[in-house]
């Protein structure tokens, strides 16, 4: 089922430690990792969705969680959020191959991350396809030539 706009579609544990959060998490629940070194980040899944990162700490920033949140334009949800009295911490930013996100604080004081997926490409119908070779079928065999054999 795919998310809705509005949906947290991703958990990221900003860890102190990132072996020891990644032992921790593996041993008591279960959890999966899988390394991705050029990003110096791990991507974890749980039984259920959403699955998530884990990665070190940030600079000047303590450990935390933060959760992404769907968006179907980081610009127009960006400006949703100032306008609502929110303060965007961190511009939007292209994750290569993935898509856009953006760091923001709402009023209680929060930090969020919002979530804008690349596009995808129109699905090609899969009726056509079966149709057109359903009515291949039908035309009859041909020839070399394109003419139907008898």
């Amino acid at each position: 089922m795919a998310s809705k706009p509005g949906s947290i579609v991703h958990v990221e544990l900003h860890s102190a430690d990132p072996a020891k959060s990644k032992s921790f998490y593996g041993e008591v629940f279960g959890w999966k990792f899988e390394e991705i070194p050029e990003m110096n980040y791990t991507m974890w899944k749980a039984p259920n969705e959403p699955a998530g990162g884990l990665m070190k700490t940030m600079e000047g920033r303590p450990p935390q969680v933060l959760n992404y949140i769907l968006s179907e334009s980081v610009e127009n949800t960006l400006r949703d959020i100032t306008g609502a009295g929110g303060i965007v911490i961190q511009p939007k930013m292209e994750i290569p191959g993935q898509g856009w996100w953006a760091l923001f604080q709402e009023p209680g004081g929060t930090m969020m991350a919002i979530y804008e997926n690349l596009p995808r490409p129109p699905a090609r119908p899969a009726a056509r396809k079966a149709k057109a070779k359903k009515s291949a079928k039908k035309g009859g065999k041909k020839g070399k030539a394109g003419k139907k054999r008898k």
